[in-house]
């Protein structure tokens, strides 16, 4: 099984697991070891899944203000953790990559493979979503028609997507490219470095 196929087996069963309930306060009941690559992928597609439908709730016309912005504050934290652990499975590729000696020609690549795993996530949800909608007796047949027709770039998407994901890392385990992790350094999130938050003191 290559990684991709592994990812976006992980990927389906969080959603599959989310809409059990399909409620953002659900309990995570994460099944895979702590320190597993498998723990941090269904970590990382829960907490898209989570933000997914916390974008879906900020978008009602009829929200309580005070509730837009408690809810506005758990999309905030809820990208911070993304971006935590983005870094953390790109740390777990630089640690398994760590012994190969790059060739002479090595490449770098424009991001860094997980932050592709990151969008592979959110197609895995994008996907789940389409097909939902495709399926939707209640809307028109010409809705129906219109999201099969984007469902099926969708899963070409996500069949490219995996292949080059899987491309990239043998890539690297060949030496063909550097593996090379730079953190996100996002400053709004910081009471040191973000003017609004420090100029209070």
């Amino acid at each position: 099984m290559t990684f991709t196929e592994q990812a976006n087996s992980i990927f389906r069963r969080v959603i599959d697991d989310y809409h059990l309930n399909d409620n953002v306060d659900t309990p995570i009941r994460n099944p895979y070891d702590r320190d597993s690559v498998e723990y941090s992928l269904y970590l990382k597609c829960w907490i898209d899944t989570v933000q997914w439908h916390y974008e879906d709730l900020i978008r009602d016309p009829h929200i309580n203000p005070t509730e837009a912005l408690m809810l506005k504050r758990r999309i905030d934290r809820s990208n911070q953790e993304r971006t935590d652990l983005v870094e953390e499975i790109d740390s777990y590729f630089r640690q398994l990559y760590s012994d190969v000696k790059p060739l002479p020609d090595a490449r770098l690549n424009t991001e860094s493979p997980a932050w592709a795993v990151d969008r592979l996530s959110i197609l895995a949800l994008k996907i789940y979503h389409m097909q939902e909608q495709a399926n939707r007796q209640d809307a028109s047949e010409e809705h129906r028609r219109r999201c099969q027709q984007k469902l099926s770039v969708l899963l070409e998407q996500q069949k490219d997507l995996s292949t080059a994901i899987d491309q990239l890392l043998d890539d690297y385990q060949q030496g063909r490219k550097v593996m090379k992790v730079y953190r996100q350094m996002k400053m709004y999130n910081d009471p040191s470095t973000n003017p609004v938050l420090y100029k209070k003191d």
